[in-house]
């Protein structure tokens, strides 16, 4: 793999078709580790969008049972971003699941006839089958995430990686008393 390839912007024009896929757990828990704050997810798919045509943008969401999550879905809708949500498992221990991988995928793949570029919303590697078959089928595939939690191997295989670190002004919204009581936490990478 050229380096070449990780420094240039794939070619982005006006007439492309653009699918956004927001793996919320995984940018939600990064933003929380790294930052201590919460993420602008309308910045982001505008600023993945660059001036395309947005086709569909789906956040992939997990509800509790106490629901509170509710405005956040809300307001996700009033930014024109579809929900799908999935409920939280608990198994018999305590231990939690809320894993969207499959979903996400699958839904990459079905709309991906219809979409010249796929933007995945995540640094999780287990998308990077997903990412090689869809460059196979010949679409452009993006990576937005924040790159201290993101798999090097998924930036390295998609067309153009976005680190959402790099401008957290726009990309974060800083809950400030959290800063008061932690400070920022240490980076870590996910490979």
């Amino acid at each position: 793999m050229s380096s070449i390839k990780k420094t240039m912007n794939p070619l982005k024009h006006p007439d492309q078709r653009v699918g956004v896929f927001i793996d919320v757990q995984n940018l939600y828990y990064s933003a929380k580790n790294l930052f201590g704050a919460k993420v602008n997810f309308g910045n982001i798919v505008r600023e993945v969008l660059a001036g395309r045509k947005l086709v569909r943008a789906i956040a992939y969401v997990v509800r509790t049972e106490q629901g509170d999550e509710k405005p956040f879905f809300d307001a996700l809708y009033n930014l024109g971003i579809e929900t799908k949500e999935r409920d939280l498992q608990i198994f018999f221990g305590g231990a939690k699941k809320a894993d969207w991988d499959v979903g996400i995928t699958v839904d990459a793949i079905r709309l991906s006839p219809s979409l010249d570029a796929i933007v995945i919303v995540s640094g999780d590697g287990d998308f990077i089958p997903l990412v090689e078959y869809l460059r196979n089928q010949g679409k452009q595939v993006e990576v937005a995430a924040f790159r201290n939690t993101t798999s090097s191997k998924l930036v390295e295989e998609a067309d153009h990686f976005m680190d959402l670190g790099e401008d957290k002004s726009k990309f974060l919204i800083i809950d400030r008393k959290h800063l008061k009581r932690k400070g920022p936490a240490a980076p870590a990478t996910h490979d």
